[in-house]
């Protein structure tokens, strides 16, 4: 007999299945449905929900009865074995599950990963829905403010523009460390002398394009500091690299996007729970996808 990789894979996630099926039941409690949990958190967010926005359910049935959300910044297969682990069978997820922006999977139906992480969600009648665009939208921003209080940064907050911080003078080695340290992050990026003096940051979270707007942050001469999830090299790292080649005094670190947003859906597990007294809410962070070889995970 032929034994593959996709056969043990699949295998191990079936016995995997059968055994937390016996342990987790999603019926047992009549409680609310998916659907109902998302209305209920349409009702929290404060603005208008968009008519075109990538928030929705992208897995499993509306009607599915809920045993408990977990919340996290990607829907990872790992993320969601844990989660079903935990007895969460709703999860809300920050980033895409099917690796597209909008979480199109017409092209992906013969895909064998994508057939594996499809057939875990149906197994286990897990629910996942997305929460991006809003969570983004609302006054103040979930994920800078999650991101702000993980870092401890309230008070260097500039009041009238929250993106922006000030420092006591520090290296930028010395910076990095510290947020490196706070953040957990194994697998940070950085443009620029360890020794430039930093004082001022600008904090795009996520995904940053160098163009249109960002561009003219980056240019102002009392900005030191650029800290960004991830971008193209071809845009922002490369105009900091020019930058600093000029003799201006600038420098960019790219966390990694899970680390620039993981405390954003941390504090957004919090945000959540007063409005599900009737179910359990928990984080379930994803696991940081880069290292490096001289660290361990």
């Amino acid at each position: 007999m032929l034994i593959t990789r996709r056969s043990v894979l699949v295998g191990a996630t079936a016995i995997a299945a059968t055994a937390v099926a016996e342990a987790f039941d999603p019926t047992e409690r009549n409680g609310l449905t998916a659907q109902e949990v998302v209305n209920r958190i349409k009702s929290r967010v404060g603005i208008p929900w968009r008519s075109e926005t990538v928030d929705r359910i992208v897995a499993g049935s509306p009607d599915t009865p809920v045993n408990g959300i977990a919340v996290t910044m990607m829907a990872t297969l790992d993320v969601l074995q844990r989660a079903v682990s935990a007895g969460k069978n709703m999860v809300i997820t920050h980033e895409p599950t099917f690796y597209s922006h909008t979480d199109a999977t017409e092209a992906l139906l013969k895909d064998p990963t994508f057939q594996l992480k499809s057939s875990f969600i149906n197994a286990h009648q897990v629910v996942v829905f997305r929460f991006h665009d809003h969570w983004h939208s609302m006054a103040p921003d979930g994920v800078h403010k999650g991101m702000t209080r993980e870092l401890g940064w309230e008070a260097n907050a500039d009041k009238d523009r929250p993106s922006q911080f000030v420092f006591p003078e520090s290296s930028l080695a010395d910076f990095a460390t510290a947020m490196a340290t706070r953040l957990q992050a194994h697998s940070m990026r950085i443009v620029g002398d360890p020794q430039l003096k930093v004082r001022r940051v600008v904090t795009n979270w996520g995904y940053a394009s160098l163009m249109p707007s960002l561009i003219e942050t980056v240019a102002r001469p009392d900005i030191n500091l650029i800290i960004v999830g991830e971008t193209r090299e071809w845009e922002l790292v490369e105009y900091v690299q020019d930058q600093v080649t000029s003799g201006a005094p600038k420098a960019l670190i790219v966390l990694n996007h899970v680390v620039s947003e993981q405390a954003g859906m941390k504090y957004c597990a919090e945000w959540l729970k007063p409005s599900f007294p009737e179910l359990p809410v928990q984080f379930v962070p994803t696991r940081e996808p880069f290292w490096v070889p001289s660290l361990p995970r």
